[in-house]
């Protein structure tokens, strides 16, 4: 940092006045004279050529001009050197020489969001007024796009069928079925809902040693998609007070880096989830520290936060990316499928490439957790290249590994809607 503030030539010309005096000792006033009437020295302000003068002046060695540009050729200091320095510069500046967030209403949404807190400082948050993702590039030839696109419009025009479909998922059971574990004594308190605990055969489990509560049990499901030994989902719930540095812990012990929030902190001035994240600077959970990097507010819908997770015990630290869609109410949809799937698109431009599970929580992990994964798993499975597919029976699969997975029919409905638009933005995006 002190090498680059001193080559900053703003910097030198504001300091010159604490510089050593530069006019030439009388031993050597007719040299300076010879050069003075060189108009070219007189125009030169580089940076290089001062240093060049300084120089020559402590060595008693001012003899012409072409002598001091050589010497300055000599001392300056290569390219990507000088590249590199003003990063570091520029990365570093005090966050009254950054620029000023562009947008005049992160309070009021931090506020409306979020539990009453020190707001995040202007230098971490950024916004951004509209932004769309187009469609991921697709397996999904035209044909097969048009087939299933026809298949979806009907589906959802015949309300009969839709709404048999929907009974016939209501009075399906998952076998086995057991959550004995989530329900013992211990743990009960942890649940936010009864409806909605882990089943014993299908559930994320702590490493005792380095939990909290001297427990294995958090609840959260592993959701398998095509493979079998290795989740695309860990789906739970809001995080209790008592439950984040759990909540924490899976993450780190899962190795996930991407988190999908689809809940606000409170609807109607009830809890939906725990506030799990500092506001500003960090916090420390158990042996989990917490940093936030940035935060984000791409529109009024979503916003994205960066954090830095840090284990304590073994001073390793990962970076964990949070999408947090903000409008979207328990038991209820978004009022438009395009920004949920705007939202998409951005969640999986990040994950792409990793082979960790996302973990995706609303309130209590069942409902709006369900909907969400239901409708990525539908549209993946299609942009491999699949060419046969049912919702409803991808649906029975995701409560096959954690219950009430999509809790209301509009909910069903709402995912049927999504995909059909998904595919309809795939095919126009296809050359036709």
């Amino acid at each position: 940092m002190l090498f680059c503030s001193t080559f900053s030539s703003k910097s030198l010309l504001r300091n010159r006045s604490a510089w050593p005096d530069k006019r030439p000792a009388e031993a050597n006033a007719d040299q300076c004279q010879r050069i003075r009437p060189n108009e070219g020295l007189r125009a030169i302000r580089s940076l290089h050529l001062r240093f060049g003068l300084m120089f020559l002046k402590a060595t008693n060695c001012l003899c012409s001009v072409s002598n001091m540009l050589r010497l300055a050729a000599a001392l300056t200091p290569p390219p990507s050197l000088l590249q590199e320095l003003c990063r570091q510069r520029m990365a570093v500046k005090p966050p009254n020489e950054r620029p000023e967030p562009i947008s005049s209403r992160i309070n009021s949404v931090s506020s409306q969001f979020s539990d009453a807190g020190p707001a995040v400082s202007p230098s971490a948050r950024s916004s951004v007024s509209s932004w769309s993702e187009e469609p991921a590039h697709s397996h999904m030839d035209i044909s097969t796009g048009h087939m299933i696109l026809s298949y979806m419009e009907d589906h959802m025009k015949n309300k009969d069928r839709l709404e048999k479909e929907w009974e016939a998922l209501c009075a399906y059971q998952a076998e086995p079925n057991a959550s004995t574990v989530g329900t013992k004594d211990g743990n009960a308190r942890k649940n936010r809902s009864a409806a909605a605990v882990a089943y014993d055969h299908s559930r994320i489990t702590l490493k005792v040693e380095n939990s909290q509560s001297n427990s294995d049990y958090i609840n959260a499901s592993p959701i398998m998609d095509h493979d079998p030994r290795n989740p695309a989902y860990i789906a739970t719930q809001g995080p209790l007070p008592s439950t984040v540095a759990d909540f924490w812990q899976m993450v780190w012990e899962n190795g996930c880096v991407v988190i999908v929030m689809l809940t606000p902190l409170a609807e109607g001035g009830v809890k939906q989830c725990y506030h799990y994240w500092p506001d500003e600077g960090s916090n420390l959970y158990h042996i989990y520290e917490v940093n936030l990097v940035s935060e984000h507010i791409w529109c009024d819908d979503f916003l994205v936060r960066s954090f830095y997770l840090k284990n304590m015990q073994t001073n390793e630290t990962r970076t964990v990316t949070q999408f947090h869609f903000l409008t979207w109410l328990n038991q209820n949809v978004p009022e438009s499928s395009r920004t949920l799937l705007d939202f998409r698109r951005k969640v999986n431009k990040c994950y792409r490439g990793r082979s960790c599970p996302v973990i995706v929580h609303c309130s209590d992990g069942a409902g709006r957790t369900g909907t969400y994964i239901l409708i990525d798993m539908v549209l993946n499975k299609m942009a491999k290249g699949g060419k046969e597919i049912d919702i409803a029976a991808t649906l029975e699969h995701l409560r096959d590994q954690r219950p009430g997975m999509v809790q209301t029919k509009d909910q069903f409905e709402f995912a049927l809607t999504a995909v059909a638009e998904e595919v309809n933005a795939i095919l126009k995006a296809l050359p036709q």
